[in-house]
């Protein structure tokens, strides 16, 4: 296993979803690695936003486009001819899926089915990489992490979306890509996601980001519900690690993965309690729910044993650390006088210099 710090040097990647939090982390990443990174994606979903901060656009090719629009993606794949392809764009958010469950659906399954045709178009192409979710599982509340063969369900627009999703990448790949042995490709399921940059609606860290910046208090529903919180680089490391196995042996490779920490999960009051203490900004206070919110489970954890076992991939940082490395991450954004890229390259280095430490053979 090389390390893939040697494979995507000079190595031609497209990246669907660039513009957004994760896909601005991963294209920063890939142009860190020497990759040629071209990006298609339609303009950042916030204001402020991490790719406009951190001048992502300056760094790879940056292409405007939606995966709903065929013949641009089309175009774009074979004018880029890549070997890589990591699909991003996507409609992320549960409560905008039940304000608009059909672009939810169109986006999240025409979308990816567009891509997955877009690849098998391409000859260039040897690993596709499909971002899902952990909200893909039909999710009963329990206890202990959900594996990769545990049934698909949602109850809510957007995690029917990510479940149907699944299902298609499984058929293009049993039906196209493992019987012409080109095309190794995969969903990496991830769940709920921390770093600086982040400024999407209805999420709890970037809630409170926004509170500290205007000067309240950040009020918090349902302070009991249990997550696995992880800092972005650690299921992007999972990514970026899974193409390198894909392009070289796509038979073996090819499937669902789940990419999540094996000991972070807390409730959502101690993970505030966590920013509070470890920053020593803002605050929060308990509200009533109010019983107009879309319900969520109590519960969600992954079970990462897989990726662990087969790709010796884990997540390396503990909670309070997640929390640290996240909190420095929002300084361009919170009056420092820091430049955004700059900030989120050096925390690229420090992850990977803390998972070599910790021995994971993708940055040794």
């Amino acid at each position: 296993m090389i390390p893939f710090s040697d494979f995507y040097k000079d190595r031609k990647v497209f990246l669907t979803g660039h513009t957004g939090f994760k896909g601005a982390w991963l294209a920063l990443w890939l142009h860190s690695l020497g990759a040629e990174v071209t990006g298609f994606s339609l303009a950042p979903p916030s204001e402020p936003n991490l790719f406009e901060a951190a001048d992502v656009a300056a760094r790879i090719r940056h292409l405007n486009g939606d995966i709903l629009d065929v013949d641009a993606l089309d175009r774009a794949l074979d004018e880029s001819r890549p070997e890589v392809v990591f699909h991003l764009a996507a409609r992320a958010r549960i409560p905008e899926s039940y304000e608009r469950p059909m672009e939810t659906l169109r986006t999240n399954v025409i979308g990816s089915a567009n891509v997955l045709e877009a690849v098998r178009r391409t000859d260039s192409v040897r690993a596709l990489v499909c971002a899902s979710s952990d909200k893909c599982y039909d999710n009963l509340d329990q206890p202990w992490g959900y594996r990769e063969n545990d049934p698909l369900g949602g109850n809510d627009p957007y995690s029917a979306s990510k479940g149907a999703m699944e299902h298609i990448c499984a058929s293009w790949s049993r039906s196209y890509f493992i019987p012409e042995g080109r095309v190794g490709a995969a969903t990496a399921r991830a769940g709920n996601i921390l770093g600086g940059g982040d400024f999407a609606a209805h999420r709890l860290v970037p809630d409170y980001v926004r509170s500290v910046r205007e000067g309240r208090i950040l009020e918090i529903r349902r302070p009991n519900v249990v997550r696995s919180w992880q800092h972005v680089l650690e299921p992007l490391s999972g990514y970026l690690w899974l193409a390198v196995q894909l392009a070289g042996d796509p038979a073996r490779f090819s499937g669902a993965w789940n990419f999540a920490p094996a000991d972070n999960s807390c409730s959502v009051e101690t993970l505030v309690e966590t920013i509070h203490c470890l920053s020593g900004m803002g605050g929060w206070k308990a509200v009533s729910e109010g019983g107009r919110e879309p319900r969520e489970a109590d519960t969600l954890k992954l079970c990462s044993d897989k990726a662990a076992v087969r790709l010796q991939w884990k997540a390396v940082l503990d909670l309070e650390r997640t929390v640290d490395m996240t909190m420095r991450g929002y300084r361009p954004f919170l009056g420092r006088e820091l430049d955004a890229g700059e900030v989120c390259l050096g925390q690229i280095d420090e992850y990977t210099a803390f998972a070599a430490r910790k021995g994971m053979p993708w940055a040794l």
